[in-house]
């Protein structure tokens, strides 16, 4: 028997079968799902799964892009660039803007509970399956909030946001312990807000090196690379 949902009446079928999706993968493995174990822990029959989606897979596909899209990171690049995707205020106060949303983020029931969601992906319930539509969500969602051509990229481009994929991914994959920790404080200090807007603007083609100097010199200053 399914599990009573309070909101059942309240969500549209589709809302609900997405997050009966996140459920059962915090469940259980994502091999053991089934068409059936969705419609059950959903509250919806066979025929309203197959009017949204040809199978499991689709659902899967539009649970991890809905989250995806809804996270602030698009949203805080989009805020913090011009009409013509170049930042648009000095170093100092994208930063601090950064620091500021991404906190706000992290301590939004919302947010954690998407950041939650996305976690299990590259949890032990995950598939590569899943991985993969993590992997191409993230990175079609970084190119549109950078307001980039992926026909137009260069090599150096492409792999900057490889990179910033791959970090994304990293985190994820710690969040089970990071979300006990004083999140913004850890990973979104100036120096690593310096580090996104530096990246930021290498994919945008503007000459950043100095200020990639002074930020690695700033964080090993007392190390022996400087001595």
């Amino acid at each position: 028997m399914p599990r009573p949902r309070h909101d059942s009446e309240l969500l549209p079928a589709k809302e609900r079968m997405r997050n009966a999706f996140w459920a059962l993968l915090e469940d259980r493995e994502y091999r053991k799902i089934t068409v059936t174990d969705i419609v059950h822990e959903a509250q919806v029959n066979r025929n309203s799964f197959y009017y949204h989606y040809g199978s499991l897979s689709e659902l899967a596909d539009d649970a991890i892009l809905h989250e995806v899209e809804n996270t602030s990171i698009a949203q805080l690049v989009d805020e913090t660039t011009d009409d013509h995707g170049i930042p648009s205020m000095d170093d100092d106060a994208v930063r601090e803007h950064w620091h500021k949303r991404i906190s706000a983020a992290i301590n939004s029931s919302e947010h954690r509970t998407r950041l939650n969601h996305m976690a299990l992906l590259a949890g032990p319930h995950s598939s590569p399956e899943l991985m993969d539509s993590l992997r191409d969500f993230t990175r079609m969602t970084l190119f549109t909030a950078l307001k980039l051509d992926e026909s137009d990229m260069t090599l150096r481009s492409d792999l900057y946001i490889d990179f910033a994929v791959g970090g994304i991914l990293a985190i994820l994959r710690r969040w089970p312990e990071l979300r006990e920790m004083n999140v913004a404080q850890t990973l979104y200090d100036d120096d690593i807000a310096a580090m996104a807007i530096g990246l930021y603007l290498s994919m945008s083609g503007d000459e950043v090196r100095d200020s990639w100097k002074r930020i690695f010199r700033r964080r090993g200053e007392d190390g022996p690379a400087n001595q």
